[in-house]
């Protein structure tokens, strides 16, 4: 079984207009409403691979039972700590000529360590050896630098297998603990080491650091529109980028790592789920705001996708 754990969940509000210009009186030509936070855009997309998943994390107030009404209708198995503070909303705007998203986030209340240690009693009561747990987005305001260290560390020990995809400081903290795989972009994996990553070279070289120097078994590096690089004990990949038609960026990241996820889970081919990883990932673009591409779109841009053994 997969887990996913969003500490920072929101109501993804996305809205279309063109030519979008700050400090003008701007017009929407569209809108939609998503629940949104990473973990459970990974938990929507292993969904739509076929795949189940158990989203976990924190919600509260009228938005977070929105989300969980959501979920339930999209027969999404979830279990989540519920609070009083209000879980935040973000607005996702998408200009239709341009092609571009523009993210306007909250920061999200924080969370009382009460909560914290109630998300953690119930992963940890559920997720069995061999299981998979995804830790993706950021940690609640307040909260502890280390505190996916601490979970990542417990749940390694205990047999099951972590995925994280964080910001810098968030990841900085988490790889020390070993996860089973991290999926960072080529800028977070330059912040990570502290370098600057212009060419594929140096990207491959400080993967391989990573994974050599915090034990971790498998780094998938997202590129943007350039595809990705995976780095694994055994082998690496080289995928190209596919060319498609944007209507959102947001949502991208976090189908490739939902993708890796399902394909491990599942027991593909390393080489296979990286392949899905990077259809998955070029779907969800293609879809407006954060909702999650249907398998047979996935499925026909996964016959496309480039991707070789280097």
């Amino acid at each position: 079984m997969i887990y996913t754990v969003t500490l920072n969940p929101a109501r993804d509000r996305t809205v279309v207009i063109p030519n979008f210009a700050a400090g003008k009186v701007n017009r929407i030509v569209s809108f939609r409403d998503d629940p949104g936070g990473k973990g459970i855009n990974v938990s929507k997309v292993i969904k739509s691979l076929g795949g189940d998943s158990v989203a976990m994390g924190i919600l509260g107030g009228n938005t977070g039972r929105y989300i969980l009404a959501c979920l339930d209708e999209m027969k999404i198995h979830n279990d989540f700590v519920f609070v009083n503070a209000e879980t935040r909303t973000n607005i996702k705007v998408f200009d239709e000529k341009n092609l571009v998203t523009t993210d306007i986030n909250e920061a999200g209340s924080p969370v009382e360590p009460e909560a914290l240690d109630k998300v953690i009693g119930r992963i940890l009561k559920n997720a069995k050896k061999g299981d998979i747990v995804v830790f993706a987005g950021k940690i609640p305001a307040g909260a502890p630098s280390d505190l996916l260290y601490q979970w990542i560390k417990t749940l390694e020990e205990n047999g099951v297998r972590t995925v994280l995809d964080a910001d810098s400081k968030t990841l900085k903290e988490g790889v020390k603990a070993s996860p089973m795989l991290i999926k960072p972009n080529e800028i977070e994996l330059g912040e990570l080491l502290g370098e600057t990553l212009d060419s594929l070279d140096k990207i491959i070289l400080s993967a391989k650091r990573v994974m050599a120097e915090n034990g971790i078994s498998f780094v998938a590096v997202s590129m943007g529109a350039n595809g990705a690089v995976f780095v694994t004990k055994n082998a690496i990949y080289r995928a190209k980028g596919l060319k498609i038609q944007a209507k959102s960026t947001v949502g991208a990241g976090d189908a490739m790592a939902a993708a890796l996820a399902y394909g491990i889970d599942a027991g593909m081919k390393e080489m296979d789920y990286c392949r899905l990883s990077i259809a998955a990932s070029a779907a969800a673009v293609m879809c407006e705001g954060t909702q999650s591409a249907d398998r047979e779109i996935v499925d026909a841009l996964n016959e496309k996708v480039e991707i070789f053994e280097m």
